[in-house]
């Protein structure tokens, strides 16, 4: 654990990494109850001590585990304090969007229109998928200026460089909220102002 007693992003993946196994989990488990030796963990769990001290080191170099000694043996404990310090670190509530900020949010969006979209850039399909239909239709969108109306002929015009069906796209803007029509007139809702 760090000096400021806030995990860091290695110290949690390496607490994660010390929980993703069955055998490690069934261990804190125990351990939460007890303290127990390498050979009595290894005989509740039906394990080699070997096994059991493997699980031991990565539990113990995330911190969750602590030994003392004994006679000629090490008796193992669970460090509940570390355990709860993650849970509250996570249960903060901007730490896991933090945990993904280096994220590019734009890839999935980037790999749709690659998929959909020809060299000319007209879509091969209408996606029937929800999310991907959206992306297309935002990337459709960008063709219009917000503040400005078009009339239906100029907002076919435009759609019609991407796909024939151009009823369906002019719908499918308004359905998703991203345009909007009235007496005939189109127009981006961000660009949307009150009469």
């Amino acid at each position: 654990m760090n000096t400021n007693n806030h995990p860091n992003d290695e110290q949690l993946l390496t607490f994660f990494k010390a929980l993703a196994d069955a055998n490690r989990l069934k261990i804190v488990g125990l351990l939460s109850q007890h303290e127990y030796s390498v050979e009595q963990l290894a005989a509740l769990l039906n394990l080699r001590p070997p096994t059991v001290s493997h699980h031991l080191r990565q539990l113990s170099e995330a911190g969750l585990v602590s030994a003392r000694a004994e006679s000629y043996y090490n008796f193992y404990q669970l460090e509940s304090g570390v355990l709860e310090q993650f849970a509250r670190q996570l249960a903060e509530q901007d730490k896991l969007p933090r945990m993904a900020a280096q994220v590019d949010m734009g890839a999935y969006d980037r790999k749709v229109l690659r998929d959909i979209l020809l060299p000319d850039g007209r879509l091969k399909v209408i996606p029937a998928q929800r999310k991907k239909r959206e992306i297309i239709l935002r990337h459709i969108l960008k063709e219009f200026q917000p503040g400005i109306h078009y009339s239906e002929i100029q907002v076919n015009k435009v759609l019609a460089r991407f796909h024939g069906d151009t009823a369906m796209l002019r719908r499918e803007l308004i359905s998703y909220k991203m345009m909007k029509r009235v007496e005939g007139e189109y127009w981006r809702i961000d660009g949307d102002t009150p009469s």
